[in-house]
């Protein structure tokens, strides 16, 4: 570990103990920092706001169509419409894949002929068949491909989603916020300008939506860096971010890259979002792209959440992700057991389901009170439970 390093470890320690926000040189440095001191850091500041809990939620991926107007270089799931591999979903079908969970989260490719109006009775169709379903649905990617087709305005695409059902909106289309790595991978795509512009149109509409951070493909550390400071100001801004997602990329058949980084900088970038992301409630570790085992040891490294159950998981297994389809409620109460933390079921906005704690009823409904967050409202930094026994 260089210089440089050491001292911004110690800087934001010092930081952590008596207030302050990490600078941009010093995330760089960070980056060459040791991870388990960094973890250590990014662990105080999880565990001052959510104490030894781990979130989960009983949810399932939906993805409509594959086929897709566009072909991003690092994406292995777009097709055409008359290649072997494309499928397009009924309602019938999406309304079905949504019953028995709590929040259906669903993103697909850019359809060059479904109307606006297709994907407005869509979500209708879900909540008519699954009231009790909260709809995560559409990245920033789609809702200007929406309005773009239908020449409406963003506030008015966003308008008529939440009316149809929408709850809420996943971070996906961010990529990295780099034009450089835009013009490389994805040109025809929208860039850092447009996806700050549709969540800011979001928050102020009272719609919550998550962000992400495509990583370990060509971009920069610096990179990286500048993308979580754009989160944080848009944050700043708006308070409407639930979580951030940092999504390790999968080198698939694209081979942007021919390996798939490694679970020390997956830990390293989980590690810094936390201490960076201070206004941002959750950091996610998504098991999908990091694998149970890395997103369980995650847990101890700033990240709060392991994401859900997720069903039938397209895009990042079109990459080859080697990890299962989907998880049951069981194993991800084992994960968060393993990692030291107590299983919090939640739903798609962070309202508590359920506590899995192995004491009484009333520390049960204890950290749930406690825990209790609505959405555009700073979330409570709660101290931690007494100890479970186990």
């Amino acid at each position: 570990m260089d210089h440089t390093a050491q001292q911004a470890l110690k800087t934001v320690g010092d930081k952590i103990a008596h207030g302050g926000r990490v600078t941009r040189d010093e995330t760089i440095a960070l980056f060459g920092a040791d991870l388990l001191e960094l973890g250590r850091l990014a662990a105080i500041v999880k565990q001052r706001r959510w104490g030894r809990r781990a979130f989960f939620v009983v949810n399932r991926q939906i993805n409509p169509s594959n086929i897709c107007v566009l072909a991003c270089r690092f994406c292995d799931f777009a097709t055409k419409r008359h290649r072997p591999n494309a499928y397009e979903l009924s309602f019938d079908e999406i309304s079905e894949r949504s019953r028995g969970v709590r929040e259906v989260h669903i993103v697909g490719g850019l359809h060059p002929e479904w109307p606006f109006e297709h994907y407005t009775t869509m979500l209708q169709r879900i909540k008519t068949g699954n009231p009790q379903v909260q709809i995560k649905a559409f990245t920033a990617v789609e809702i200007d491909f929406f309005a773009r087709r239908s020449k409406r305005s963003v506030d008015d695409v966003l308008r008529a989603l939440k009316e149809a059902g929408l709850d809420a909106m996943p971070g996906g289309g961010a990529e990295v916020f780099s034009e450089r790595v835009r013009k490389a991978l994805f040109p025809f795509k929208i860039g850092a300008p447009r996806w700050l512009e549709i969540h800011r149109a979001a928050h102020r509409l009272g719609i919550p939506t998550n962000s992400t951070l495509l990583y370990g493909h060509m971009e920069t550390i610096e990179e990286r860096v500048d993308h979580l400071l754009k989160l944080r100001d848009l944050q700043d801004e708006t308070g409407g971010l639930m979580s951030f997602i940092p999504l390790a990329y999968q080198p698939g058949r694209t081979k942007v890259v021919a390996r798939q980084c490694s679970a020390i900088d997956d830990l390293r970038t989980i590690a810094i979002a936390r201490l960076v992301l201070d206004n941002i409630p959750h950091i996610k570790a998504y098991w999908v792209t990091l694998g149970e085992a890395t997103a369980s040891v995650a847990l101890s490294f700033g990240a709060d959440d392991v994401d859900g159950t997720i069903g039938e998981e397209r895009i990042m297994h079109a990459a080859d992700a080697e990890v299962p389809a989907q998880l049951t409620r069981t194993r991800l109460q084992e994960m968060i057991r393993e990692a030291g933390c107590i299983p919090v079921e939640r739903d798609a906005l962070y309202n508590i389901v359920n506590v899995y704690a192995d004491d009484s009823r009333e520390d049960q409904e204890r950290v749930a009170q406690e825990t209790d967050a609505a959405p555009f409202r700073p979330l409570p930094i709660a101290s931690d439970p007494e100890p479970v026994t186990r």
